[in-house]
């Protein structure tokens, strides 16, 4: 796990050093870089060393020094794609680096390099021969990547804050960016929070010449559920048998390492699965767990894991803290990650991974599995949602939803006026966007008002609405599986997850997301993920053959905190940098009616809070990015 820096154009050594330094959190190993004059070609890597210590270092060239890389990642095939190059002539001089697996793979395959790996990975490839740039982004998203394009300049990184660091990157905000923000609660790939850089979609590769400065970017994997119905008709302890198999083939392919490796253990199906497909052939003693848990039974989950990790008997180390420990680490947090977020759980996750870190330095986590197999609340809403638009005439509908948003608002985890609330503000769009409403900072009037401008909600909701539009003639429950894996895994889980480990050095693992594993996913029926009312049925299928069925079957909880409560009075003083573009009354209000108890406005409240960390006035008067990781 590293950071990636670099630029082709106008600049210097010093841009570059200070672009290193602003990630170097990324990788506290080892650092490199490489600059070609003819080019103007500038490549920077830090290092956060698990394969090959002596030979994996970056900048990584070829024979002949004519094509380098900078990767960020871990490419779990690498042992057969070198056999491979092996057999076609390629010479190796690392022991075991994935890192020259990807420098000689280019040269072998070209542009279908990326479409081989199986693995998390953003990497560039300076290839001096052609005088070409080439970067890809793995298949999910795991790893980040940023870049800038304008005439004469391309330059890249694995954060935003990198990138605010060279001076012909506009840092000025993106408007259109900030409304999607305030619609998910994220930036939705290619949209970042800074007017000149994009981000690079997940499956995505590009290429940039640097002769002409043209620049392509094009797909080469997408996800889509493609169901064989067929699979309904094997026996179902045939198909229990293969994720079985496909689950530990995963796990053991993320155990390559040369540092010590841990499992996040939250004692929730996904987690736990993860372990038994580890302990599958063998005890768990050697292996160490980690959870955290919180004094506050409604937050809490700790028990759970020890239970997990009690029946498999790991090295379970458990951190339990009271919920006013984690809320004054909420400017640190806010502060530090890279681009804001509206997912409050990025405080948690960021406890643990600090926590695992003292003791290991790879960590295996769950992510994913909620998506592939349909485990999140929406899935069971879906039907009963299709009924309601049948039988409910919309001028009803607004006569419910008033009635409910007299309901009292409670600051517990996910209370029940907080989830009717959510629901009947989802049924008021349209199936095409109803998802990324359910869960959205704002509703779309609520942006409108905000940014003092009419809005279109297709255009608002883009990404979500193009997605639904492609799948037509799916299941709904197919349809779902898609938003959630395509865009708020991606924009979201994945990011958190990211950024929460990288500011502790920490590199972080996702089992389910397994080339393999996914194609098996893909292939599956919606009613053998979700079925009567079960979530997540085959996987469940799975687990019952190893773990406790009060595990299996117990309640999704979520990776929660207080967040209704703490901004009930914290911050102290509410911060004032305008947001561009934005009513700053609409905002006080917010804030006056939520400390109030008048209304419950914790989403839009934590995903503002959070801008305001990344914002700051400039002399001109428009606020542009902020890079306050050294404020930490």
């Amino acid at each position: 796990m590293c950071g990636i820096v670099g630029f082709v154009g106008p600049g210097d050594r010093e841009i570059l050093a200070a672009m290193m330094q602003s990630i170097a959190h990324r990788g506290p190993d080892a650092s490199g870089t490489h600059v070609d004059d003819r080019l103007h070609a500038y490549l920077g890597h830090l290092r956060l060393s698990i394969l090959d210590h002596q030979g994996g270092a970056q900048p990584m060239w070829n024979e002949t020094g004519e094509v380098g890389i900078v990767f960020n990642g871990e490419i779990y095939n690498h042992v057969e794609l070198r056999r491979q190059l092996e057999q076609r002539g390629h010479i190796f001089k690392t022991d075991h680096s994935d890192t020259e697996v990807l420098v000689h793979g280019y040269e072998e395959w070209g542009n279908d390099l990326p479409g081989r790996l199986n693995g998390m990975f953003a990497f560039v490839i300076l290839d001096a021969r052609r005088n070409r740039i080439f970067a890809a982004r793995d298949r999910f998203g795991e790893k980040p990547f940023y870049y800038s394009h304008k005439r004469g300049f391309f330059g890249f990184a694995s954060e935003l804050r990198a990138m605010s660091h060279h001076p012909c990157v506009d840092q000025s905000l993106d408007s259109k960016a900030l409304q999607k923000y305030f619609a998910y609660g994220y930036f939705p790939a290619p949209h970042s929070l800074m007017r000149g850089v994009r981000k690079l979609p997940a499956g995505h590769r590009l290429s940039y010449e640097i002769d002409t400065g043209e620049l392509s970017i094009a797909a080469y994997w997408r996800f889509s559920i493609d169901a064989d119905e067929g699979l309904c008709d094997r026996p179902e302890t045939e198909l229990v048998d293969e994720l079985a198999h496909l689950l530990q083939q995963a796990t053991i392919r993320r155990m390559i390492s040369d540092v010590p490796i841990g499992v996040f253990l939250s004692g929730g199906l996904d987690s736990s699965t993860v372990l038994a497909s580890l302990c599958a052939n063998g005890g768990g003693r050697q292996i160490d767990t980690f959870t955290i848990g919180f004094r506050e039974p409604s937050f809490d989950e700790s028990g759970f894991a020890s239970e997990v990790a009690g029946h498999f008997g790991t090295k379970h180390h458990e951190m339990i803290l009271d919920l006013e420990a984690a809320k004054a680490l909420i400017p640190e947090v806010l502060s530090r990650i890279d681009e804001p977020l509206g997912d409050a759980s990025l405080l948690p996750t960021y406890m643990l991974c600090r926590f695992a870190r003292q003791m290991v330095t790879v960590a295996l986590s769950g992510d994913g599995g909620d998506e592939l197999f349909a485990g999140y609340d929406p899935f069971a809403a879906l039907g009963p949602a299709a009924m309601y638009d049948r039988i409910v005439p919309p001028a009803l509908h607004r006569v419910v939803r008033g009635l409910a948003e007299r309901l009292p608002p409670s600051t517990a985890n996910m209370s029940l006026d907080f989830k009717i609330k959510r629901s009947l503000r989802g049924l008021s769009y349209p199936a095409a966007v109803r998802l990324p409403a359910w869960m959205s900072p704002l509703e779309p009037n609520e942006i409108a008002e905000y940014f003092d401008e009419p809005l279109d909600v297709r255009e608002l909701y883009s990404e979500a609405a193009v997605l639904w539009d492609e799948s037509e003639g799916k299941s709904n429950i197919d349809r779902a599986m898609e938003f959630f894996t395509r865009i708020y895994l991606q924009d979201d889980i994945l990011t958190k997850g990211d950024r929460a480990s990288m500011l502790s050095s920490l590199e972080v693992r996702a089992v389910f997301l397994d080339n393999d594993l996914v194609a098996f996913c893909q292939r599956l029926p919606s009613r053998l993920k979700y079925r009567n009312g079960d979530r997540k049925y085959l996987l469940k299928q799975v687990a019952r053959r190893s773990l406790p069925s009060g595990i299996v079957d117990r309640r999704k909880k979520g990776f929660g905190v207080p967040t209704a409560k703490w901004l009930r009075d914290f911050p102290a003083a509410i911060p004032q940098t305008p947001v561009p573009g934005a009513n700053q009354r609409f905002a006080e209000q917010a804030w006056l009616n939520h400390r109030g108890c008048q209304d419950d406005h914790r989403l839009f409240l934590w995903s503002w809070l959070s801008l305001q960390y990344k914002i700051k006035p400039t002399t001109s008067g428009v606020a542009a990015y902020d890079d306050r990781l050294s404020c930490a």
